[in-house]
């Protein structure tokens, strides 16, 4: 159910409708200065506030003591919880604070009592760390891996013949990514989440890169678990992620497969009993400042607009898109009828790290992705490597054509080197 917290605060849209509100934006986030960051798939740059919440934080545990400082910003950490779950649109109990994503993925797959012979059905554009959690679940439980279809049109998975699967196989637990790290391809989370509702399945959604570029809502998507990160489009810093986790699952009394004294109390000499809330898979132990740098950011993206947002951050990766599309030697590999804001294509004439080290050089951040990051995907695509990009709404139209023009000129440079 979707409650809205108090701390809420209202979103600004004339913040990415007009010229000056970008530019205050660019002027909050002191990478802008000196980089053209187009990382925002790997790591999106922080704002000030965000930075400002951490090393706060960690001056007040010098000043007073790490369980002090802790306990003096109560209210802080609790908007941790409040935060996440407005952009989530469910309550804060749903929310649990995690060193990653891929840890709240783990946690959340150790929950699941697998059994020999049980089906997880998922797709061929899942994570890689979630691909090989999967194969670590069939090496040591000896579950089935069932991947379905992805649709012939390339709009991502055969939602019929997932369908199908789900009737046929009735998997213990289905999974799906939201967007892919290697591509801009976006999954149709919602569509799968509704024939898991009506066969009562258990799903499970990571949605690590489509958090802070989308607006997301769990009850919409219909998903029991969702994971994501804290460091990418949200803004906020690394070593952070958060896992949502359904009433439905809770209620039916899931909990990770090693409960630590904050998820569970320890009511007689032989018994514990996990906490009512997400919570229970937590640990005592995690960094404060990190969660309140989190909560920051997250607040920080309810200010903008996710609804701003989710129309600003695709549209400049089309714009990108668009540019790359005339350079000769360039060949785009995103797929799907509405791309994502990561933009992804092969170049001829070069190798992977020179061809990175380049924009490297002229103050353009970026990614390479690998076969091994996403073998189905590749295997498909018939490519060993890529280059990926990918801008956020602090960026400008300009920046995006700046970017085109380094990519044309060394494209231009990989033709003579053919």
């Amino acid at each position: 159910m979707r409650q809205q917290s108090n701390a809420s605060l209202p979103a600004e849209e004339s913040l990415l409708e007009t010229a000056a509100g970008i530019a205050a934006l660019r002027a909050d986030t002191p990478g802008c200065e000196s980089v053209i960051h187009f990382n925002n798939a790997g790591c999106g740059l922080v704002a000030h506030p965000v930075l400002a919440a951490m090393t706060e934080h960690l001056r007040l545990e010098a000043a007073i003591g790490g369980y002090e400082a802790s306990a003096a910003r109560e209210a802080q950490v609790r908007d941790f919880y409040a935060s996440v779950a407005d952009i989530l649109g469910t309550g804060p109990g749903n929310i649990a604070f995690a060193g990653s994503a891929t840890y709240a993925y783990t946690k959340a797959l150790s929950a699941i009592d697998f059994r020999a012979g049980d089906v997880i059905l998922t797709t061929r554009n899942d994570f890689i760390s979630n691909q090989i959690a999967f194969l670590a679940l069939r090496k040591r439980f000896g579950v089935e891996i069932v991947h379905a279809p992805d649709h012939p049109d390339g709009s991502g998975v055969d939602v019929d013949a997932m369908a199908a699967l789900m009737r046929s196989r009735r998997p213990r637990l289905v999974a799906a990514t939201h967007v892919p790290t290697n591509s801009g391809l976006v999954q149709p989370v919602a569509e799968i989440g509704r024939h898991c509702r009506e066969l009562g399945l258990l799903y499970l959604v990571d949605a690590c890169q489509s958090v802070g570029q989308y607006a997301i809502d769990v009850d919409e998507i219909g998903c029991d678990l969702l994971t994501a990160t804290c460091r990418k489009f949200l803004r906020g810093p690394r070593g952070s992620g958060f896992l949502y986790v359904s009433d439905r699952v809770l209620r039916e009394g899931y909990e990770p497969l090693f409960i630590d004294m904050y998820g569970a109390r320890w009511v007689e000499p032989e018994t514990y009993r996990p906490v009512d809330s997400a919570a229970r898979f937590e640990e005592w132990e995690f960094p404060y400042a990190t969660l309140l740098g989190c909560a920051a950011a997250v607040r920080y993206a309810l200010r903008v607009g996710l609804e701003p947002i989710s129309r600003r951050t695709p549209a400049l990766a089309a714009r990108l898109r668009d540019r790359l599309a005339d350079i000769p030697g360039i060949r785009l590999l995103d797929r799907g009828p509405a791309p994502a804001a990561l933009v992804t294509f092969e170049i001829e004439g070069w190798q992977p790290q020179p061809f990175k080290t380049a924009l490297d050089e002229q103050g353009i951040n970026s990614a390479l992705s690998f076969r091994e990051f996403a073998q189905h995907d590749f295997g498909d695509k018939d490519v060993d490597w890529c280059l990926r990009l990918s801008p956020h709404y602090y960026n400008t139209e300009d920046e995006v054509d700046t970017v085109a023009a380094a990519v044309a000129e060394l494209a231009e440079q990989g033709q003579r080197n053919r």
